[in-house]
C-alpha cells in the first residue's frame, strides 16, 4: 500500500531541510552583527543637546527681485580673467524692488480657465 522513499527524494528533502537551517542561521548572524554595529554607534543626543531658537528669535527668509550682474571685461583684449575676478554670484539686487504683476485682462497661466486677452 505504501511506497517506499527512494534515495533521491530522500536527498531531495535533505538538501531543502539543510537550505532552510542555513537560511535562518544567516538570518540570525544578520541579526546579532547589526545588533553589535548598533551598540558601537553613539547614543542619540540628549535633550539638552539638541538645537536651539537663536535669541534673536527666528530667522527669516528675504525675498528680493535680482538682476542679472555683467561679467567684467578684460581691459586688454590678450588680458585673461581668472575666476576670482569674475565673482562668484551671477546676479545682483535689482534697484525696482516691485514685485512684476499680471497685466489686467490676462488669465494668470496657461490653462487657468480665465477669458484671456479680449
Amino acid at each position: 500500500m505504501y511506497q517506499a522513499a527512494t534515495g533521491a527524494q530522500t536527498f531531495g528533502y535533505v538538501l531543502i531541510l539543510i537550505a532552510g537551517v542555513a537560511l535562518v542561521a544567516g538570518i540570525i548572524w544578520a541579526f546579532r552583527l547589526g545588533a553589535k554595529v548598533r551598540e558601537r554607534e553613539p547614543a542619540p543626543p540628549r535633550p539638552d543637546e539638541q538645537p536651539k531658537m537663536p535669541p534673536g528669535g527666528p530667522v527669516h527668509e528675504t525675498r528680493e527681485v535680482r538682476e542679472p550682474d555683467e561679467v567684467p571685461r578684460a581691459a586688454d583684449e590678450s588680458e585673461r580673467l581668472t575666476p576670482h575676478q569674475l565673482g562668484n554670484v551671477g546676479t545682483k539686487r535689482a534697484a525696482d524692488q516691485s514685485r512684476p504683476r499680471w497685466t489686467p485682462g490676462s488669465s494668470g497661466s496657461f490653462g487657468g480657465g480665465g477669458g484671456g486677452r479680449t
